[in-house]
């Protein structure tokens, strides 16, 4: 492996050092600067407003989203601040469910998306879909939900929205329910088997009789309603359980959320033109999807180097739209993602020699490894604290070194990232240090902006989310 920190350390005359403290170190490189002012996005916002999504961008976006995505404003931003127009390519690397591709595609600037996990790939390419007819839309739906409403009367069940009024006592055989090799992978009771059976005999008659131009779009909003309505899940740092519901209405939501839909599709559909697309792709190996200088900017939020499964946030609606049916399933996903938490860590990782000589990393990766063994703490995932942060920012640092050639010259990038720390209380500066692989590879870093602080639930310390923004020069000619 090449030594890629060899020119940073040339560079910068000093080693990087261990910084412990909340603050900012004013002697880096790395200033923190302000964020750019952009016409028609309010200057003023509270901390927890920054990361909400607002009334007027919900067209599209609300189709379905992570609970902790980042919001459109922030895309918009800049997208503005790069000075970007229809004539130019954005690219989000860790695409999700397509935050920036749907605000790219609102503006009439052209698009792509790079996502491993299957679930999020099929939302964002569903939600830059804008080709179905709304009202035919609506009429199908209708259909659809009449009778499966039909069906489930015929079993006794009622789908009523309010609970108080259901009378449902089905006896417990006569509901549909998962395979055992996908019902494994679910979280106990996920959802409870009465609006699991319903989910169920409305997802199949989705299939069965959905036309092809509307079922991916009835699909998306089945996801959103098993999750948000019908299931027992509850989404904070990580995903958990909530109080267990017995009951829950599944179709007539399901319905409301493809009128939503349709709503959107009314002013959307005919606004843009710009080109959207969304591939199945490992962010580690953008140059295998894309082509040679093809990208004028990226705006993108990776995983933050934490103890989150980010599989788990979408493991219900991935296991029962059938994206991912056992194990071997969602060991093949992991494979393809940046490894940022330990449950994602395999026997012949080697994405942490890409940073084996930075000595800053190293020292993080150590002084957790020195704590786990003051507390004593000997789970076999406590073992892996310390090098699944070696691997984060290794995963990270292949990622910008491949991305290079799909950059054309004069590339601006934008970076969400958080501080971390998750891994026993050690602090991780994570926009900070990812500044410095950056830089290291060649990019120019232009600012670290600060997006908003959250309060560490361990630590109580304010955690900063930034905005790590960067320049591709274009690779150095040879002499």
């Amino acid at each position: 492996m090449i030594d890629i920190f060899a020119r940073f350390y040339e560079v910068r005359g000093t080693m990087a050092r261990r910084r412990s403290t909340a603050q900012p170190d004013s002697s880096s490189a790395t200033l923190l600067q302000e964020r750019p002012t952009t016409p028609n996005v309010p200057q003023v916002l509270t901390n927890g407003d920054c990361n909400k999504l607002f009334e007027g961008d919900r067209a599209g976006h609300d189709w379905y989203r992570f609970v902790l995505s980042y919001p459109p404003h922030l895309v918009r931003e800049y997208l503005t601040a790069f000075g970007l127009g229809g004539r130019q390519r954005v690219l989000d690397p860790f695409c999700g469910t397509g935050t920036t591709l749907v605000e790219c595609k609102k503006l009439g600037i052209d698009s792509v998306g790079l996502e491993a996990n299957p679930m999020a790939h099929f939302a964002s390419s569903v939600k830059v879909d804008w080709s179905p007819e709304p009202g035919r839309l609506v009429r199908i739906a209708e259909r659809i939900a009449g009778e499966v409403l039909t069906l489930l009367g015929q079993e006794g069940i009622s789908d009523d929205p309010l609970p108080l009024f259901a009378k449902n006592h089905p006896p417990d055989a006569t509901l549909r329910s998962l395979p055992e090799a996908a019902n494994r992978l679910l979280l106990a009771n996920s959802i409870s088997p009465l609006p699991l059976h319903k989910t169920l005999v409305l997802l199949e008659r989705i299939k069965k009789t959905g036309p092809a131009e509307c079922r991916r779009h009835y699909l998306l909003a089945l996801a959103k309603t098993m999750v948000f309505t019908s299931s027992n899940l509850r989404f904070g740092p990580e995903v958990g359980l909530g109080k267990v519901k017995t009951d829950a209405a599944v179709v007539h939501p399901w319905l409301e959320g493809v009128r939503g839909i349709a709503r959107d599709l009314e002013s959307l559909r005919n606004s843009s033109t710009a080109e959207s697309s969304v591939l199945m792709a490992d962010s580690r190996s953008a140059s295998s999807a894309l082509e040679k200088e093809s990208i004028d900017a990226v705006i993108t939020s990776p995983p933050y180097p934490n103890e989150k499964d980010y599989t788990r946030t979408t493991r219900l609606e991935s296991v029962i739209l059938g994206f991912i049916n056992d194990k071997e399933e969602l060991r093949a996903l992991k494979r393809n993602l940046v490894r940022s938490n330990t449950r994602g860590v395999y026997k012949g990782d080697d994405d942490d020699n890409w940073v084996s000589s930075h000595l800053e990393i190293q020292g993080i990766a150590e002084e957790i490894e020195t704590r786990r063994l003051l507390l004593g703490k000997t789970s076999g995932f406590e073992r892996l604290y310390g090098r699944v942060a070696k691997l984060y920012f290794g995963g990270m640092a292949r990622h910008l070194a491949d991305l290079r050639g799909v950059l054309r010259p004069g590339a601006r990038l934008a970076y969400v990232v958080g501080d971390q720390a998750s891994y026993l209380r050690v602090m991780i500066r994570t926009g900070e240090i990812l500044g410095r692989i950056a830089q290291s590879l060649g990019y120019e870093l232009v600012a670290i902006d600060l997006f908003r602080t959250r309060l560490a639930t361990a630590t109580r310390e304010q955690l900063r989310e930034e905005v790590v923004v960067l320049r591709w020069p274009g690779q150095p000619r040879k002499a």
